[in-house]
């Protein structure tokens, strides 16, 4: 009996699976293409593909803080607008890379204003123009050089920019109340971090801006990063902005000895881990190495 009901059940298994093609076969078996996890009652993060983005619902609208790409930042909206019928107030840029900045266009004619620092849209601009995309942005209206506040029904929103560091136009957004700052870039959780150098980015100074942020906030901050390695959470702890520090620290301190030993910039971002910091691993180690190599000889 037990024999003719596996037999039975296998069949119907294949029929299925003969039913089925193989989109939708993947797309029964994939997890949900987006996840949404509340940190607080009006302040979530969003995540599918690209930085993470920060969304707080309020009475006053809607504030976003980065907006990944055109198809999911629709996503996004749609599910916001699920939650709530206010309009929504601000976009705000953490910096201008693609993966943050690229669903900006989603937003047109739905935000009133876009902020970011002064250099981040001078640097969007500066894509643009050479990956000739010009017609596929909303560049920010609004920008700030130091530091930019305002209060949005209860709660206080600030930007601060202490530095070049991932790039020149880092802003870290702080939702005071809440105590929950979105660090874009400026920390990759457990994940080996793209240095862009053509935007300003130094590492030397990244280290000095983690220690600042650490500083500023407290030991109760909760913040939110705009990549993690397989395993790790985009939400972070002080201890872990203190980590990528230290990791940091490990790439600069790895390459000038290996440089003091004589290697070239081809042995060293052969590397396959960083001494010091063994929780950093996966692809992408050549770009920290290669960066630093940069760096340390002014190249």
């Amino acid at each position: 009996m037990k024999r003719r009901m596996f037999i039975r059940n296998a069949g119907l298994t294949v029929g299925m699976l003969a039913f089925l093609n193989s989109k939708s076969l993947a797309q029964l078996l994939a997890d949900p293409e987006f996840k949404i996890k509340m940190l607080t009652d009006s302040i979530g993060v969003f995540t599918e593909k690209g930085g993470t983005i920060l969304f707080m619902l309020s009475k006053e609208g809607t504030v976003v803080v980065d907006s990944q790409f055109p198809d999911t930042a629709q996503h996004l909206i749609d599910e916001i607008k699920k939650k709530t019928a206010e309009p929504f107030k601000l976009l705000i840029n953490t910096h201008h890379h693609g993966d943050h900045t690229a669903g900006n266009i989603t937003f047109k004619d739905l935000v009133p204003h876009v902020l970011a620092h002064a250099n981040s849209k001078i640097n969007q601009q500066n894509a643009a123009l050479k990956q000739h995309t010009e017609d596929k942005q909303l560049y920010p209206d609004l920008t700030y050089t130091e530091s930019w506040c305002e209060k949005v029904a209860g709660e206080q929103i600030c930007l601060h920019y202490f530095g070049a560091a991932h790039t020149n136009g880092d802003s870290l957004v702080h939702f005071k109340h809440a105590n929950i700052v979105h660090m874009g870039d400026l920390v990759f959780n457990r994940r080996h971090p793209y240095v862009d150098r053509t935007a300003g980015a130094n590492i030397t100074n990244w280290i000095k801006v983690l220690e600042k942020a650490s500083s500023t906030f407290s030991k109760k901050t909760t913040y939110v990063c705009g990549h993690a390695g397989t395993g790790y959470d985009i939400i972070c702890k002080p201890d872990d902005l203190l980590a990528f520090r230290d990791y940091l620290e490990n790439v600069l301190k790895f390459t000038d000895a290996a440089l003091k030993a004589g290697k070239t910039k081809e042995e060293i971002i052969k590397a396959t881990s960083i001494p010091g910091s063994p929780q950093w691993t996966g692809d992408g180690i050549d770009r920290p190495l290669g960066a630093a190599y940069a760096e340390l000889t002014a190249e």
